[in-house]
């Protein structure tokens, strides 16, 4: 799809939106992931599509994309989605544009070890790094930054990083469920 009819694909929903908000407000697909043995896990969307993580092998799995590494390409994947659909927006024709997520993490967190101090020892990342490349021919690094920061700060997945969206955890146990 081209810059002009991105933006005028995203312009007729902005339309719809202002009109209607709860138009906007729909289920997110659902991802399904069932245990595949070991440490592996295979990840289902609803069209069909799969996904497959493992833990590295000095955590105890065969290797492969961790989830966490699927967070992180969540978070670059989005922000590159957010930046070009402002881009389309304002009528930026961008000629590259890429993320690279990182972060560090503590294994004693995901084993449940504590701290020296007998503190608990967060599972999840930190030091999360969102680094983006962009360049469009005729475009001040000026817009072409604030255009980066304006976009990164709307994408979900930032969002639900920085905001910490609570989890609601249901756990279905026993014959039930089978």
């Amino acid at each position: 799809m081209s810059t002009t009819e991105l933006a005028a694909a995203l312009q007729r929903l902005r339309s719809v939106l202002q009109r209607r908000p709860s138009a906007g407000i729909d289920a997110d697909a659902a991802a399904l992931a069932h245990w595949d043995g070991g440490l592996r896990t295979v990840a289902r969307h609803a069209d069909g599509a799969e996904c497959a993580t493992d833990m590295p092998p000095e955590l105890g799995g065969r290797g492969g994309p961790s989830p966490g590494w699927l967070l992180r390409a969540a978070l670059a994947s989005c922000a590159v989605t957010r930046i070009a659909i402002g881009a389309a927006a304002e009528g930026i024709a961008l000629g590259l544009l890429e993320a690279r997520a990182s972060s560090q993490s503590d294994a004693r967190g995901l084993v449940d070890l504590p701290d020296a101090d007998g503190a608990p020892v967060a599972a999840g990342p930190f030091d999360v790094q969102l680094h983006v490349r962009i360049a469009a021919a005729g475009e001040s690094p000026e817009r072409l930054r604030a255009l980066v920061e304006r976009c990164a700060r709307l994408s979900p997945v930032t969002q639900a990083l920085e905001v910490q969206t609570p989890v609601a955890l249901h756990a279905q146990v026993g014959a039930d469920a089978a």
